[in-house]
């Protein structure tokens, strides 16, 4: 049951995501937990340093707005989301503009997320981060 209610709430969230082309960061927010441990396979690596880890619920605003400031989505799609207890891991691909640079990456996306509670207690994003360092680059 816990299972199947953290996964279709991930399929509603990926889906509006891709929808909305990133214009529903407060989804995210929602889904997450006062202290969520979030992290990115960039770890805050210059220029995006908004991919450094972050604890608690309110801090993950500034994660959020570095992506939509620097990045412009043009997909986020989620082929397949695996449960197995509270994790779900959320498999496809995304691509993005960089915005200074107009650079497009594409690149494939796996998400591990743990959830309690029906809230997401911890979540960390796996992603070619040499595609989005040439993206970066001028």
């Amino acid at each position: 049951m816990e299972e199947k209610r953290n996964k279709d709430l991930l399929e509603k969230a990926y889906t509006r995501w891709n929808e909305t082309r990133g214009g529903s960061v407060d989804q995210w927010i929602d889904l997450a937990d006062e202290n969520i441990s979030f992290g990115s396979l960039a770890e805050g690596a210059d220029p995006d340093a908004f991919t450094r880890k972050l604890q608690g619920k309110s801090s993950l605003r500034s994660y959020f707005d570095g992506l939509t400031s620097n990045w412009t989505m043009l997909h986020h799609t989620m082929d397949r989301l695996v449960a197995e207890g509270d994790q779900v891991v959320a498999i496809g691909s995304c691509a993005w503009k960089y915005n200074k640079t107009g650079k497009i990456v594409e690149t494939p996306i796996v998400n591990v997320w743990r959830f309690k509670n029906g809230k997401a207690v911890s979540y960390y994003e796996f992603y070619d981060t040499a595609k989005m360092f040439a993206a970066t680059s001028p």
